[in-house]
Order: structure tokens, then sequence, then C-alpha cells
């Protein structure tokens, strides 16, 4: 089912907002990999094509190790995404990034276990690229939608992917901050980005600061983290309006088309 869908927004909690896009229409794509998350809806927005999934499902029933990446990237490929924009919320590692700050993420470490990483596990080999794991294109773009919304940003950041779906112990937290010197810490970039990789997709990480990590004196709990994140909703919808029309229809400025040409065995 190729629907010539242009651009996909993979989002978490509050992130979709129903009167973004019109004409909507919601599909199951059936997968090699098992259900996506939810359903995906497909619909206008100025005349773009979009495609929305909710990472954790509509009513966020799915917990971060059990996200069905293989299945929600091979169903937006199946669409016809090249694309990607994914709104995330995050714990900061550093006393500037603030709970309501912006991140647009350079770089990341994977500390996932036993989650599902490629699509290439046998048959056929490939070895992709991550020495720069996110869109060029996409990154300076939404750094740009980010500074004309007028949010508090960081333009780029390392951001460590831990396994969930619990927080990370103090310990942990300090690690990730003085040894690996990483800037926040979500559960859900490993392996979406990377799949998305070897589906030669261009991918851009929308960071949301919504608490300080473990190391900090304030307890990280999911109530408080809550308050943050319906804040952090409206600040992503904002600048996903101002983002998508900026995006061109050719992929000339960056590498991700081609990822596969010098990745197979």
């Amino acid at each position: 089912m190729n629907e010539n869908v242009e651009i996909a927004i993979i989002g978490g909690t509050g992130v979709y907002d129903p009167g973004l896009l019109k004409d909507t229409k919601h599909v199951k794509i059936f997968t090699p990999f098992g259900a996506t998350s939810d359903l995906i809806t497909i619909g206008n927005y100025n005349g773009t094509k979009i495609a929305f999934l909710a990472r954790h499902g509509l009513s966020h029933h799915i917990p971060p190790h059990h996200i069905p990446a293989k299945a929600n990237l091979w169903a937006l490929n199946q669409l016809g995404v090249k694309r990607i924009i994914s709104p995330c919320a995050v714990g900061s590692l550093r006393p500037e990034m603030v709970p309501g700050d912006i991140v647009i993420p350079d770089q990341f470490f994977d500390f996932t276990k036993g989650r599902e990483y490629t699509f290439y596990d046998g048959g056929e080999v490939g070895h992709i690229s991550m020495a720069e794991p996110f869109c060029p294109e996409l990154r300076k773009l939404a750094i740009q939608a980010s500074k004309e919304v007028g949010v508090k940003l960081h333009e780029s950041g390392t951001t460590v992917t831990i396994q969930g779906p619990r927080y990370s112990s103090r310990a942990e937290s300090i690690y990730f901050r003085d040894a690996v010197k990483a800037h926040i810490v979500g559960m859900t970039l490993i392996p979406e980005c990377t799949l998305a990789r070897e589906l030669e997709i261009c991918y851009v990480s929308i960071a949301a600061v919504t608490d300080y990590d473990a190391w900090s004196d304030e307890i990280v709990d999911t109530a408080s983290v809550k308050k943050v994140m319906e804040k952090n909703a409206q600040t992503i919808r904002q600048l996903l309006l101002k983002l998508i029309p900026m995006i061109p229809k050719e992929r000339n400025n960056c590498s991700c088309p081609h990822a596969l040409e010098n990745a197979m065995i």
C-alpha cells in the first residue's frame, strides 16, 4: 500500500492534535513484524500528505521496551514515507537544559538491550553507517522552526536511550552525565532512528525536556513528568505547524536516501 505520504510524525502522548490534519482516515497496515503501535492516521496539512502514528498507542498502553518499532517503520515505509519527525520526552542531564526546553540531538548512546534492532537479521547482511544518526537537513529545519516559534532551544546534544520502563538509578544518571558526557536521556529513540536509516528514511528527533534525571536532588516520578509533558505537547504542536511547511519535496541536501549504497555485504 503506497499512499504517497510524504512525512510521518511518530509522537508520544498528547502530541497529536486532531485539528492538525484535514480529510483524515485511519489505516491498518499488516507487516511481517506484527501489528503497529496503533492505526496510522493519514491526512493533509496545507497540501502535504502526513501520517501520524502514536508511538505508545493512542491510549499509551505500550511501554517503551515493547514498542513494535520494526512494524511501525516498515508500515510507514509501505505508505511511501521518506521523512520522519519524532517528538519525544526526555530527562535532562545538564542544569542548563531546563524542563520545558527543546533539544535537537545530533548524537546518541544506546544502553538498551534485547530490542529488535535491525531488518537485517539473516539472509542479507547490511552494516548501516550511524556516524551521523540524524538527517542534517531535517535538523537544520527543526532548529529554524524552533527559533521562529520562540522556544528555549539547544541546537545539539547527545541523547542516551535506556531500556525502561524504569527511570535511571542515581549512579546510572551520574555515569551518563559524567562518563558518557551525554545531555539528555530517554527510552524510545533506539531502535527507531536506526531502523529509519536502514530504510533510507530521513529522521529527526525533537526532544522535549520533562525533568532533571536522577543525578539531581529532585525525585523523578511519573506524576511530575506528566505535568510538564502536557505543557511540552503544546510547544511541540506549534513547532510542527511551523516545521512541516519548511520541508522541501526533494531530498537533495542529505545522504539519507543513499544509506544502503555502501552498506551491503
